[in-house]
């Protein structure tokens, strides 16, 4: 997975970002003022830069602009901060705060693979994933997934270990505005279940939805 800079001056929203990040593979480094973030980039490469942008003293356009050139970042930012250089961001860029954990991780990803950051092959056991090509082998051999399927287990995957709701699985894997009911989830896990050998992995969370687990 990815190694990541947290470069964000409020702890608990710090301790979030990296307690959520690790729980799905990557590996986080913290810095809570600009200086701090230099320090650590300038002995280290990342694959992204999560920068708040009102950091103290070196603020985070500024971090920005003393990193690679070619460094991927997720600028972070209060709802109504007034930055012209914010407006120019591409969506995916920019986190505004406060966010969901679903929307940090999304945006994560998605730079990840646009800047060719992030491995987009996973694995569990002898159950491989491809993301990219959209395949899935276990033991070598390819098994035939409905595309719906495997935006289900896309989701499942790129949030693994955390409790997702029925509701926020059908945003992610139907689309938001999918108007079924949700117990098309429960069927669709029932399927991926049985036809990838996950039955112990793929948890049900009580009054919850389901989990991908892959910790031991």
């Amino acid at each position: 997975m990815a190694t990541i800079l947290i470069a964000e001056d409020t702890p608990a929203i710090n301790k979030l970002m990296a307690a959520n990040l690790s729980l799905v593979g990557h590996s986080c480094d913290q810095a809570f003022t600009g200086e701090q973030a230099l320090a650590l980039a300038a002995h280290k490469t990342y694959d992204l830069a999560l920068l708040d942008v009102m950091l103290p003293g070196v603020d985070g356009f500024a971090v920005k602009s003393k990193l690679p050139p070619d460094q991927p970042v997720l600028f972070v930012t209060v709802r109504m901060a007034p930055d012209d250089r914010l407006k120019s961001l591409p969506p995916e860029e920019v986190l505004v705060k406060p966010f969901e954990v679903l929307d940090l991780l999304s945006r994560v990803e998605k730079l990840l693979r646009r800047n060719s950051r992030n491995t987009t092959v996973f694995a569990l056991g002898d159950l491989v994933v491809d993301l990219n090509a959209r395949q899935v082998r276990r033991g070598g051999r390819q098994i035939p997934l409905t595309p719906q399927e495997f935006a289900l287990l896309e989701a499942l995957v790129v949030n693994r270990n955390l409790a997702l709701s029925r509701e926020k699985l059908l945003a992610l894997a139907w689309g938001y505005d999918y108007e079924g009911e949700t117990r098309t989830v429960d069927v669709h896990i029932q399927r991926l279940r049985r036809k990838l050998g996950l039955e112990k992995d793929i948890q049900t969370v009580f009054k919850v939805g389901y989990r991908l687990n892959t910790q031991p």
